[in-house]
């Protein structure tokens, strides 16, 4: 994509990490020249950022170094399906009468019936959930959070045996990141920021012992987060990535 044909961007973060950005942009990239597009920064607070009918963005606090750090609940909203069946033993039509019901307003037919939305609507399916933390050096403050998510995405710096090493720089160990998963009851837990003085199956194996359902994230690994399952769909290289696009 071509700069000039950007009109906004917006940048979402706390205000100490948003302060730190506009120096480098304003101060370090642009030197006082006029930036090619509007820049908008958005300060970050705990609770509900961005919602939709369908979908909403919870950001919540993270233990970190500076501050004002935050990790991010990407949350569907849960639905009642429309039961088929009993709108047309009622006699509803196809149409907007069932997309009215369906948005949770009565109807009223043509022959003077008025159909409310309990009568045709199942009981409340919850959607998927995908929580992301970045770096924390703690868990405890983070299950409410992230509790019942279909997948957890979080830092696992260090393996146990460096566990001295992760609470000096607030990071987690790998033991920490799946103690947190199995506390939470959430899905799938998908650990990234892994230090390269491990491998993955050295990571793999202090999780998975005690949160077997664990997985390394690498770089452009795609995962399908879907209520009750999440899975890796595949690992692309840049040019795979390149042509799977263009294709």
């Amino acid at each position: 994509m071509r700069w000039e044909t950007i009109e906004e961007v917006e940048i979402y973060g706390g205000r100490s990490t948003l302060d730190r950005v506009e120096d480098l942009i304003y101060r370090v990239v642009l030197r006082g020249a006029r930036p090619p597009m509007r820049l908008s920064f958005v300060d970050v607070k705990p609770g509900r950022l961005l919602e939709d009918d369908s979908f909403e963005l919870i950001a919540f606090p993270v233990t970190h170094r500076g501050g004002e750090c935050f990790g991010y609940l990407f949350r569907e909203k849960p639905r009642r399906p429309f039961l088929v069946d009993k709108a047309e033993a009622l006699g509803v039509p196809p149409g907007p009468e069932r997309r009215r019901l369906v948005a949770g307003e009565s109807v009223t037919l043509s022959d003077g019936r008025t159909i409310h939305p309990d009568e045709v609507l199942g009981p409340e399916i919850r959607g998927a959930a995908l929580a992301h933390v970045g770096d924390t050096g703690r868990t405890s403050d983070l299950i409410e959070h992230v509790r019942g998510a279909d997948a957890l995405v979080i830092e696992s710096t260090y393996l146990d045996a460096e566990a001295d090493l992760a609470r000096s720089y607030d990071h987690l160990t790998a033991a920490q990141a799946a103690r947190l998963a199995r506390d939470a009851q959430v899905g799938q837990l998908i650990l990234t920021h892994i230090s390269r003085r491990y491998g993955q199956k050295q990571v793999l194996a202090e999780a998975q012992a005690i949160f077997p359902n664990t997985a390394v994230a690498r770089d452009f690994d795609r995962f399908r987060v879907l209520k009750d399952k999440s899975t890796l769909l595949e690992n692309l290289t840049v040019e795979e990535e390149n042509w799977h696009v263009a294709a």
